[in-house]
């Protein structure tokens, strides 16, 4: 495809055929798959390849995650959520009034059949993402970097395992393997756990990948072999014009493109108002302790639900994190809730060396239904959007780069896209 491409100087005006806002995973695979489909691709960040967001997350491609974040009486439990601001799930309480007409659509979406469909669309997307992301490390060459070690999901009680069952069998029907382990079979998943475990689920074929920055850093590596380019710059505007869209930075410059893609996470919705578009996305703020390599023999992703957070072995160290505080962007962060994962990992695994870890903070973009928003925009369908992944940005990036190529390119997706549309709000 033609394109004109030239270097954005003096504030002149900049041309590409494919600008894609956002240098996190799912715009770094979308700017791979793009390069591969023969586009020229500009990838603009305020900060660089992979730094935010997607540089902190658990490392987990969770294709066996198919259950919204919403679940049956989730209304009753906020109350708990203000009152406790170290908990799984947390909101700050001079957040609230603001949030509120998102937990309105997080209740909505909570209903049986709202549920119900959410489930079978999560897994579909499961389904293709595992295949695009698969394939997407092999052509890039970083299959290496895939860890294929499973999934170890935790209970402290009989009784709390029967109280999951019914996530489990809907992700049996998902098409999902896992076993119940106890005894000598639990403890040899992962030697040194607190006895206070006394039964787990194993997932198989759960994926992590060696650490997110490192490899959402070498899939950039294999786009900008494709031709990818990137450019450090503050978004403030997005318009449709006239056969294709514009993108204005804050220094005033102005990059003008045939195609666009809207992949600015928890910043998205921001852009895509300017376009008609209010989709009510919030910020799932999710806390991490990376301790030092050899902090402790970690042989797979621990997964512990009754306290919302993992542990995961990288090669750069352990990692300690999870929950959920929903806060929005500008309040600042409460560490605490590092710590206080940090402090009962010590209580679930007694030999590990919690010193000397590196604490970090991410925003998640979330939706009330969990499914990510990827379709055109109502401006022009020379705009797509794909943002909202919250904790499954990683795992869903290689689909959604798949299925905006598609829609870039006006050819018939992997799969149904109304799902995810930006006007199902």
């Amino acid at each position: 495809m033609a394109s004109v491409n030239s270097v954005n100087v003096d504030g002149k005006q900049n041309n590409s055929e494919v600008i894609i806002i956002g240098a996190g995973i799912v715009g770094i695979a979308a700017a791979a798959v793009l390069s591969e489909a023969g586009h020229s691709v500009l990838v603009v960040d305020r900060t660089g390849i992979c730094e935010e967001t997607s540089s902190g997350n658990a490392a987990a491609l969770a294709f066996s995650e198919v259950l919204p974040l919403a679940s049956k009486g989730v209304m009753k439990k906020v109350p708990g959520w203000l009152m406790d601001p170290l908990g799984p799930f947390a909101i700050r309480p001079s957040y609230l009034l603001k949030l509120l007409p998102w937990l309105y659509r997080f209740w909505r979406a909570s209903s049986p059949s709202a549920l119900r469909n959410s489930t079978v669309v999560q897994g579909q997307m499961m389904q293709l993402a595992e295949r695009e992301m698969l394939a997407l490390a092999e052509r890039a060459g970083v299959t290496d970097m895939i860890h294929h070690e499973g999934n170890l999901e935790l209970y402290e009680s009989e009784a709390e395992l029967q109280a999951a069952m019914p996530g489990w069998e809907a992700k049996k029907q998902a098409g999902i393997d896992y076993t119940v382990v106890r005894g000598a079979e639990l403890a040899a998943l992962q030697p040194g756990l607190s006895p206070r475990f006394v039964v787990g689920c194993f997932v198989p074929k759960w994926k992590n990948v060696s650490d997110p920055k490192l490899y959402g850093k070498a899939l950039w590596a294999y786009a900008e072999k494709l031709g990818s380019r990137y450019q450090q710059g503050i978004v403030t505007k997005i318009a449709h014009m006239q056969g294709g869209a514009e993108v204005t930075l804050a220094d005033g410059s102005k990059l003008q493109c045939k195609k666009l893609i809207v992949a600015a996470g928890a910043w998205s919705h921001h852009l895509s108002a300017q376009l008609g578009d209010a989709v009510p996305l919030e910020t799932e703020r999710g806390y991490n302790t990376t301790l030092p390599v050899g902090a402790y023999d970690i042989r797979r992703q621990l997964t512990f639900p009754g306290h919302a957070f993992v542990i995961t072995p990288l090669t750069t160290g352990v990692r300690v994190g999870g929950a959920v505080e929903l806060g929005g962007l500008t309040l600042p962060p409460n560490y605490a809730r590092s710590e206080a994962m940090l402090k009962k990992a010590k209580q679930f695994l007694p030999q590990m060396n919690i010193e000397g870890g590196r604490q970090w903070m991410g925003y998640r973009p979330s939706t009330p239904d969990t499914l990510p928003v990827i379709g055109y925009s109502s401006a022009s369908k020379d705009i797509v959007y794909a943002f909202g992944h919250g904790h499954l940005g990683l795992t869903q990036s290689a689909a959604t780069a798949r299925l905006v190529t598609q829609l870039l390119n006006h050819e018939t997706t992997a799969l149904p896209v109304s799902a995810f549309s930006p006007k199902r709000f």
